[in-house]
């Protein structure tokens, strides 16, 4: 459906209006419209069709489309690159041709080109265009609405490493945490990661688990892994019951105790055999 008004910051469906030299112009109900600049028109656009795009500023804040997706959009969190600084702020690429800007007072530490940071993208008030935040705390809420649930599924982003595992942003609103000896596999700030709600803490943080919890799917994921493993080579691999912990966490993402449990469930479905030289798909 097509946008009421067009909105800054975010993916809008509008409608083509017309063609021009410079591209073409798309429209809202409101009847207000923006410039499609010409490298991103192609053959297949035609009058009166229906488009997605994002709309962000161009370099005179003039409001202006792309059909390409930035790292974040508006009240997004996500992890960028600094391209260039100067003395009133910093610029990082967010995938798009306009760089994204951050002013110095919306800095914890001073910028260096090359340094990867954690921000928001917010709108500012007064200029109307869109900004990068690298102050985030105020803007995660400490109050979960309803339908949070044990095991419910969460997007992450992983913020910051601490002695008790990995902070992360859960669906770009909430406080969470990734315990280390929980994680069965590789993880570095600025991964986007789905995650499930393992408890939710008195003062609105989160514990999170990158499996389902419970014995059946960690048991379920498991099998999967193995089965999937089987059938990417052959029917066989060169483990078995007594293979090295270190390994099988490497090669399946499992603690040794749930890989031990998940070849126990395949070998009662009669999908496998285990022997001394390896596993064996039925």
């Amino acid at each position: 459906m097509i946008n009421e008004k067009i909105e800054l910051g975010k993916i809008n469906t509008l409608r083509i209006d017309r063609f021009t030299e410079p591209g073409i112009y798309l429209m809202a109900q409101n009847e207000e419209d923006l410039l499609l600049p010409g490298q991103y028109v192609t053959d297949d656009m035609a009058v009166d069709q229906e488009i997605d795009v994002f709309v962000y500023t161009d370099s005179e804040d003039r409001l202006v489309a792309t059909t390409e997706t930035p790292k974040a959009m508006l009240d997004e969190f996500g992890f960028f690159e600094v391209v260039d600084v100067a003395e009133f702020g910093a610029f990082v690429n967010w995938g798009l041709p306009k760089d994204l800007f951050i002013p110095k007072n919306r800095q914890k530490t001073p910028f260096r080109v090359g340094d990867r940071r954690i921000l928001r993208v917010v709108k500012d008030e007064k200029s109307e265009r869109l900004l990068g935040v690298e102050k985030i705390k105020q803007f995660l809420s400490h109050e979960v609405e309803e339908g949070y649930y044990k095991n419910r599924p969460v997007k992450l982003l992983v913020i910051a490493k601490t002695p008790l595992g990995y902070k992360v942003i859960v669906d770009n609103k909430y406080s969470g945490m990734l315990f280390t000896n929980e994680l069965f596999e590789d993880i570095a700030v600025g991964d986007t990661k789905k995650g499930y709600v393992k408890l939710i803490r008195k003062d609105g943080n989160m514990d999170i688990s990158l499996q389902p919890i419970g014995t059946a799917a960690k048991t379920d994921i498991g099998t999967d892994k193995i089965m999937q493993l089987l059938e990417e080579n052959n029917g066989s691999l060169p483990y078995n019951y007594k293979s090295d912990a270190d390994l099988v966490n490497s090669v399946f993402g499992l603690s040794k105790k749930n890989y031990k449990r998940s070849l126990t469930t395949l070998i009662d479905a009669g999908k496998i055999e285990v022997t001394e030289t390896g596993i064996y798909k039925k």
